[in-house]
């Protein structure tokens, strides 16, 4: 079986029309100095080898302007954030002005949890998932204990049917439709990142919408993975991180999204810091604060230009290739996974979603109380997967700088270090 997996992959490698993207980027190597087969772009992204140039750049033009760097730089830093207007708006489906990069995920949802959980009268509760990322459960109990309510009365917590490790969209919908008016806020993940569930996110946004509700995304795992439309389905925020699919370096420049309508009032409450006031008036050291327009009126502070380096660089591949065709590979990059695995070991639980407009490139298989050191052992075999807990191991083929043949290599070894169980 494996030698038939391996010839599969080798045809699908040669008709790869995106297999020269892989030379962009470095790919790790064990200790013999054979490249491994890496499957968590879904935790960190590998570097892309114009980002060592690019912060070099910048460190060049602070080395021979200093401070004359912010107007006459290569990019000069003043406007640096603004590079991304255009191309992080075609990576999230939003318009130009929509999209800044700023911050951390986690500041960037506070930022946006200040402006968008309002509770007033009964409308008090945020609605997520039971699952969310502990981060973002951190953030969202926090805000409602800072209003002075109790989290544990105002969180609805949404879980799978009793056997089932996904959610079903009609059971999110019809949750926000039973909130009602005492629905603030639905705050989900995009892209869930244990299970790799794509939601549904327009039927969800319109639900939250018809209850009254404002809706925001955490796209942390579904940013340069899934093709998004964040405009279109008129979602209120987002926010997502770019160390992951989109390959900017540990703790790198996250992202945010703010839908026009929102970035057109310049009523609506927020936390301000001066790069978010109008450039025009900026440095005339005024009290009264002004709201830029758009996304950018959320910024807070000048942008750290040697961590927006990565960014920049990883972004040029993306809006070069375009997520459509990256979407084209996932796909079958994938389905080639989750077949490989199913065939040499039929025993695999698959907890993402089968259908594959349900699901980004991950799949996440339940190993059960072996799943830990079924990683562990992946990664002695140069598979390198991650562990979540309590019994699953994520694979992330990205379509970028992953091939057939890391694939097979991947299915193969989970067969090998599997068969114990199997016998």
């Amino acid at each position: 079986m494996s030698d038939q997996l391996f010839q599969e992959a080798k045809q699908l490698d040669a008709a790869d029309q995106l297999k020269a993207e892989r030379a962009n980027f470095a790919i790790p190597k064990d200790a013999n100095g054979t490249e491994v087969a890496y499957f968590t772009g879904n935790s960190l992204g590998l570097m892309p080898t114009s980002a060592r140039a690019a912060v070099e750049q910048e460190l060049d033009d602070w080395a021979r302007l200093a401070v004359d760097a912010h107007l006459h730089g290569t990019n000069p830093w003043f406007s640096y954030h603004e590079r991304f207007r255009e191309t992080g708006a075609r990576l999230v489906g939003a318009k130009p002005g929509e999209v800044v990069m700023m911050n951390g995920l986690t500041a960037n949802l506070h930022l946006m949890l200040a402006s968008f959980y309002q509770p007033k009268g009964n409308r008090t509760t945020i609605m997520v998932e039971d699952a969310l990322f502990p981060s973002d459960d951190y953030a969202v109990e926090s805000h409602i204990n800072h209003r002075g309510l109790d989290a544990k009365q105002n969180m609805i917590r949404l879980t799978p049917r009793s056997g089932e490790q996904t959610l079903r969209t009609g059971d999110i919908v019809g949750a926000i439709e039973d909130a009602g008016d005492t629905l603030a806020l639905v705050m989900l993940a995009g892209v869930q990142y244990r299970t790799g569930q794509w939601f549904d996110m327009p039927a969800i946004t319109e639900a939250g919408h018809r209850a009254g509700a404002y809706v925001g995304w955490d796209c942390a795992h579904a940013a340069g993975n899934a093709p998004l439309q964040l405009h279109d389905c008129d979602a209120d925020f987002a926010v997502w991180c770019s160390y992951k699919y989109l390959n900017s370096g540990p703790g790198a420049i996250a992202g945010c999204f703010v839908h026009e309508r929102h970035g057109k009032n310049p009523k609506l409450p927020r936390l301000a810091g001066w790069w978010g006031n109008d450039p025009t008036t900026r440095f005339k050291m005024e009290s009264g604060f002004i709201p830029r327009p758009g996304a950018d009126g959320w910024q807070l502070c000048n942008p750290p230009i040697l961590a927006m380096a990565p960014l920049a660089a990883s972004l040029d591949i993306f809006d070069r290739v375009g997520m459509t065709a990256l979407r084209e590979k996932s796909l079958k990059l994938t389905g080639f996974l989750e077949r490989a695995v199913l065939s040499v070991a039929p025993s695999a639980r698959i907890i993402t979603p089968t259908d594959p407009n349900r699901r980004g490139c991950q799949l996440s298989i339940s190993f059960g109380d072996r799943a830990k050191t079924i990683r562990d052992t992946l990664q002695e075999h140069g598979v390198v997967a991650d562990f979540r807990e309590p019994d699953v191991v994520r694979l992330a083929p990205v379509p970028l700088y992953n091939t057939f043949a890391d694939v097979a290599r991947a299915a193969t070894t989970i067969a090998q270090v599997t068969a114990p169980a199997n016998a």
